[in-house]
């Protein structure tokens, strides 16, 4: 037995509902290791229930398994905002969404979120940056002027399957090369608090100082 293994028979199971999307995402979609799963979808339920956010926002849907894991520890009055920017993914994820126990608390939008999120004129309480890692930096200061003071960033994929550790990546990988950027520049970041977890393939979670201008 693998210590993943281990570490999944000891946790609280995901719903059958969470198990059949996941496994249909890796039936039908490219790319189904970008969904949360399991292990990551019970932490952000969890993350959700000790923050107590009202409105939590989401850059990065994809078949929404994030969303609704986090729509699980919400009060019944909480809303996620998320966005997703490639429309062909719309056929696929609004059904489970609206299918979902969930629905009324998970507002689907397709565009671009550093474009519409600004629009929508709320403040959030908590966020998850999980989208196009070399946009992270700018997700990350459109996502900061929107979060209240107190408020948590969660970003996924910070350790980016230990290409974060390559000196100089090669110039056309601009994924590995925004997330290291990104990585730096947190670093430096004073307005805020911040830890790396070595889950999965890294996530940062970022506690926005009260009192700081964003």
């Amino acid at each position: 037995m693998s210590l993943d293994e281990y570490i999944l028979q000891h946790i609280d199971s995901e719903s059958d509902y969470l198990k059949a999307l996941y496994r249909d995402t890796h039936l039908k979609l490219l790319y189904p290791r970008m969904a949360s799963g399991h292990l990551q979808g019970r932490l952000l339920k969890m993350f959700v229930q000790m923050i107590r956010p009202k409105n939590i926002l989401e850059i990065g849907t994809y078949s929404g398994y994030s969303a609704l894991c986090m729509a699980e520890g919400l009060d019944k009055d909480g809303k996620i905002y998320t966005f997703e920017i490639n429309d062909e993914q719309e056929d696929f994820t609004r059904p489970w969404i609206e299918r979902s126990p969930y629905a009324d608390r998970i507002n689907f939008c397709i565009g671009d979120a550093l474009e519409k999120v600004p629009a929508l004129g709320l403040k959030f309480d908590m966020a998850f940056i999980d989208a196009d890692k070399r946009k992270y930096i700018d997700y990350y200061e459109m996502v900061l002027k929107q979060l209240n003071d107190g408020g948590f960033i969660i970003a996924d994929n910070t350790l980016w399957d230990g290409h974060v550790l390559e000196e100089h990546p090669h110039p056309s990988d601009l994924q590995t090369i925004g997330i290291k950027a990104f990585n730096d520049m947190l670093a430096r970041d004073e307005r805020v608090e911040k830890v790396i977890l070595p889950l999965r393939d890294g996530l940062t979670i970022v506690y926005k100082r009260p009192g700081t201008h964003s």
